[in-house]
């Protein structure tokens, strides 16, 4: 495939799991070997039409501060396919655990799946609750469909929140429609909100508030947004690929929640598509 159509292709690629989506962006970028001076343009392309992936910014921040893009971009792509987050997680869930989560949570779908002892409470959003059930339930795990008007009282009859960050700084994450509601009911509850941050999504602020504003962007009204905004300052324990951390109130979630990637500015510059 030419490399500009490879671009296209993954820039209209709808439904993939973030993962999919790096080692598509990769394997179209360094297509580009011969045409170094068009990376930056495909960059910004990229993350405008997957405005909530952080795992594109991500990439795209790394390979435009690196001395040897293209060689990088391979070694991103086999990070983020081996993320080490799900059974980090899966391991740290006590066991026969209630848990609450929303909607479709990509990292910790992953993590549930291995645990058969664990009953998940799946608070619905936007009609995706009832095919992360489905998933659930072919891995026999034990589970329930909860309409989002029963998510308090879901949370009240549960062990652990666990909220799946798309995108997290150290001042706010991004996470499915819900997750707010979830992480502030479980916080003023007394139930412990645990953050999945895989491999990809620790990022700038910068880029965190340039996902928000554009993913607003795309909606007429705010309740039809796919995603939450929610304060890190909610959070009592993060998961990542080095395992589980306690956040230490006097000191916040934020000392936890280092960026990944450096910043770097050109990626929010429209591409005057």
């Amino acid at each position: 495939m030419h490399p500009i159509e490879h671009l296209r292709y993954v820039a209209r690629a709808r439904g993939a799991d973030p993962a999919s989506l790096v080692r598509e962006t990769a394997q179209a970028l360094t297509s580009m070997r011969f045409d170094p001076s068009g990376l930056v343009v495909a960059c910004r392309r990229i993350v405008e039409r997957h405005p909530d992936c952080g795992p594109l910014w991500w990439l795209c921040a790394r390979m435009l501060t690196a001395s040897d893009p293209f060689e990088m971009a391979w070694d991103i792509a086999d990070e983020i396919a081996h993320d080490p987050t799900p059974v980090e997680l899966s391991r740290r869930i006590p066991d026969d655990s209630i848990v609450v989560t929303v909607g479709w949570p990509d990292v910790v779908g992953r993590a549930l799946a291995r645990r058969g002892d664990v009953t998940v409470y799946v608070v619905d959003s936007h009609h995706q609750g009832s095919s992360f059930v489905q998933r659930l339930e072919r891995h026999d795990v034990p589970c329930e469909l909860v309409p989002a008007e029963g998510l308090a009282a879901a949370i009240a009859a549960s062990d652990l929140v666990l909220v799946d960050a798309l995108a997290v700084s150290p001042e706010r994450l991004i996470a499915p429609m819900g997750s707010t509601a979830a992480a502030m009911v479980g916080s003023r509850s007394g139930v412990p909100v645990w953050l999945a941050a895989g491999v990809g999504r620790r990022l700038p602020d910068d880029y965190v508030g340039a996902m928000i504003e554009r993913m607003a962007a795309a909606v007429d009204v705010p309740w039809h947004a796919e995603h939450d905004v929610v304060p890190v300052d909610q959070v009592s324990h993060v998961v990542g690929a080095a395992g589980l951390d306690v956040v230490d109130p006097a000191v916040g979630a934020a000392a936890l929640i280092e960026p990944e990637c450096p910043m770097a500015p050109e990626l929010l510059r429209p591409s005057h598509m």
